[in-house]
């Protein structure tokens, strides 16, 4: 078994003498100690996602999860007489995890064999390690935010919400505005930061510099009448998104300066970076100030510069960049903007403060 720590994201279990004990095939009333299930449900209220795969029949198994209560713990459960590293596969996959972070558990060594062969990166723990699994760094996360704690409902909704757009008649537009999307712009709490900082860990491709803020630096922002820390979340009619962006915009007399925008991936096709920045750009136009935005190119984050660039951000030099109090970091652009008031977002409910009116910026 490796001696890899890395945090285990999705756990995979055998049912048969693994989750429960009997084989369910054999006619045996197969039951689930009360050990055991305090491990499901531990590892997802630590927000480690769950799933089976068993050499068995899918309804009969199924229908037996059912009736102990733990079904809706397990996402994309494979159940059939396929190989079984395919099948850590297809849930690796689907959740677009790293096999580096897929775990699998299982009674018989030749299961773990085969898995251990075709997907070496994959962690595989016999029925005897199960108890010993909570107690185990790499199924420890060291801070289990409110997302986190709620990661598995998120995944259930997400995979609801594709399901009902890939059978949707009609443009893209009116999927969107069927969901009922509500975004909310708040300040962030001391409580929020370890989501935010969260963000900055996890996101590159929609980050606009690839910096990483602390938790330490971020509340000491809190505290600063200059700055402000947003967080933003997203919900819908099948349930949340979670925390999907996070900004860090200082406020000066005559220009404020975006110096972190981070959005989710999982939220770009709903528009939401554009609305992020939209809004924004409005607050600095009802605010009579110039707006600056940091970016740095990077491989992946092609999608944060497209989108500052449809807001009307270029890199044309101004003489509003004077009053920043540093100068910007090695391959760090300054985008400038002279903002104009912008649409509210068509498909989306946008719920924010008005930073326009808040008082104690720097001049």
């Amino acid at each position: 078994m490796s001696t890899n720590t890395t945090l285990v994201k999705c756990l995979v279990w055998d049912l048969d003498n693994t989750l429960w004990s009997g084989t369910i095939l054999e006619g045996d009333d197969v039951r689930v100690a009360d050990a055991v299930r305090d491990v499901v449900t531990g590892l997802d209220a630590r927000g480690i996602m769950q799933s089976v795969s068993s050499k068995n029949d899918p309804d009969l198994a199924l229908a037996r999860l059912t009736e102990l209560g733990l079904a809706e713990y397990f996402v994309l459960p494979q159940i059939g007489w396929g190989r079984k590293s395919d099948a850590v596969r297809r849930v690796a996959d689907r959740l677009r995890f790293a096999l580096g972070t897929m775990a699998f558990v299982d009674d018989q060594p030749a299961e773990r064999a085969e898995v251990v062969h075709h997907l070496p990166e994959v962690r595989c723990y016999a029925a005897e390690d199960v108890l010993s699994l909570l107690d185990r760094p790499e199924f420890s996360p060291g801070t289990v935010t409110v997302d986190s704690a709620r990661r598995r409902q998120m995944y259930q909704a997400s995979f609801r919400r594709e399901a009902e757009q890939s059978s949707f008649q009609g443009p893209d537009e009116e999927f969107l505005r069927s969901l009922d999307l509500v975004m909310e712009i708040r300040r962030a709490t001391g409580e929020e930061l370890t989501r935010v900082e969260e963000l900055t860990l996890r996101t590159s491709q929609m980050n606009a510099t690839g910096i990483h803020y602390g938790d330490a630096e971020l509340r000491g922002l809190l505290s600063d009448p200059a700055h402000e820390v947003l967080t933003v979340t997203l919900t819908d009619r099948f349930g949340p998104h979670g925390a999907i962006g996070v900004l860090l915009v200082e406020r000066h007399a005559s220009v404020w300066h975006l110096k972190l925008l981070a959005t989710s991936c999982r939220v770009v096709s709903f528009g939401a970076g554009a609305a992020i920045i939209n809004w924004l750009v409005g607050e600095a136009a009802r605010a009579g100030v110039h707006l600056l935005a940091d970016f740095r190119r990077t491989e992946r984050n092609r999608m944060m510069e497209v989108a500052y660039r449809f807001s009307g951000f270029d890199d044309s030099a101004c003489g509003c960049r004077a009053g920043l109090a540093e100068p910007p970091q090695p391959e760090i652009e300054r985008l400038h903007l002279v903002p104009a008031p912008q649409p509210a977002p068509a498909t989306l409910t946008l719920r924010a403060p008005e930073l326009a009116a808040a008082a104690g910026a720097a001049g």
